[in-house]
């Protein structure tokens, strides 16, 4: 099997960890997945183990919301962008300059966030059932 094909195969099989119905059905999908996938990849099952006390609150979320979180990937994107501009600039004189290229490089990420989030109606729609009066609405 090709890397890419392997590569499409090992997410499909995380996917279903994310996006089981229950915290119970979620480890039994990570149980799969570490007796399928942890002679090549020991450190991703452990890290889903080592981090399990973190997963489970997203667990407890409706699917509209947990499908809105999984999908927007705002953090990664901004941790990629972010890696790229350090990576192509090299070394920095100190930690300021470092520092000064990385908020310009967020300043212009943040002026390309202008696409809607897919299902961010149902998502609201969720979160205001959820959090009730936590949650402002006319903000949105």
């Amino acid at each position: 099997m090709g890397f890419l094909q392997q590569r499409k195969e090992l997410a499909l099989d995380l996917k279903a960890i994310y996006q089981s119905p229950s915290e119970d059905m979620a480890k039994k999908c990570l149980d799969d997945f570490s007796a399928k996938w942890d002679s090549q990849y020991p450190m991703i099952s452990k890290s889903w183990r080592n981090n399990w006390e973190s997963v489970i609150p997203f667990l407890a979320y409706p699917p509209n919301i947990r499908k809105a979180i999984y999908t927007t990937n705002a953090i990664e994107s901004i941790g990629m962008g972010l890696r790229k501009i350090i990576k192509n600039r090299g070394s920095f004189p100190n930690d300021e300059a470092a520092i000064k290229l990385l908020y310009l490089a967020l300043n212009n990420m943040s002026k390309k966030w202008t696409m809607p989030i897919q299902d961010w109606g149902k998502a609201m729609n969720q979160f205001s059932i959820i959090f009730g009066d936590r949650l402002k609405l006319d903000s949105f």
